[in-house]
């Protein structure tokens, strides 16, 4: 008998943890932010560069909106999604699971402006990936493409503490606030920060891989990308703050 109410409650729990999932907090509707993604439908997203939701390498079910896996190249199945709305100061919010060997990114101030030959849509980029297993993790310079780093610029900071081992759910943030000041943060730790614009920044562009991009993520607003990048990673609860 005992064993059945401990089942039971077990399921129950598990029940009320997926019910909770995208659902706002009552201090987070307090303090201004919104459902960037309702847990259900493609409402409020975009393929990049399209005008609809594309209709294959995507896949929403039990509140988790997931890249499918293809060919683990930039574009890979159905391609990157973005924001129908355009955002300048503001906090986003979300959780992402990666699989072993994954690759995919949370980009920002995407304007579809720039061309790209075809490849992922350009923007601001807080790097999600699995460092031990993905080779681009050893790119770039001085680690500036690791997990939670502003990729191919900056990288993020030496704290074990903020790591999850690969399949368990992480919070990441990223802070633009008005006077361009940015910060990213993974499982509670500020991992990142630089000021938008400066030219320390414009210094770091200049030498990276996005140096023949006129005003490379200065734009006043832009949209919020979801990479596909050919590998299996999860979101959820993807929330956002206007500030």
């Amino acid at each position: 008998m005992k064993k059945h109410l401990l089942l039971a409650a077990l399921l129950l729990a598990g029940v009320s943890a997926a019910f909770a999932q995208n659902k706002l907090t009552a201090q987070e509707k307090k303090e201004g932010f919104k459902l960037l993604w309702d847990g259900k439908t493609s409402n409020g997203w975009r393929g990049a560069f399209r005008q609809d939701f594309p209709t294959h390498g995507w896949e929403m079910k039990d509140g988790i909106l997931t890249v499918l896996p293809s060919n683990g190249g930039e574009e890979g199945g159905g391609g990157d999604i973005v924001t129908v709305d355009t955002y300048s100061a503001f906090e986003l919010r979300f959780q992402f699971r990666l699989t072993p060997g994954a690759n995919s990114g949370v980009k920002y101030f995407v304007t579809e402006a720039e061309a790209t030959g075809g490849k992922s849509a350009i923007g601001l980029e807080y790097q999600v990936l699995d460092d031990e297993r993905h080779p681009d993790a050893k790119l770039g310079r001085d680690g500036d493409r690791t997990l939670s780093s502003l990729y191919d610029l900056i990288p993020r900071k030496n704290i074990p503490a903020a790591m999850k081992p690969i399949g368990e759910w992480n919070e990441g943030r990223i802070i633009v606030r008005p006077d361009n000041h940015v910060e990213h943060w993974l499982n509670g730790y500020k991992m990142v920060e630089y000021e938008r614009g400066s030219e320390a920044y414009r210094q770091l562009v200049a030498i990276s891989k996005y140096k023949n991009w006129k005003d490379f993520g200065e734009a006043k607003a832009g949209h919020i990308l979801l990479q596909d990048h050919g590998n299996k990673v999860s979101f959820r609860d993807i929330r956002i703050k206007t500030l």
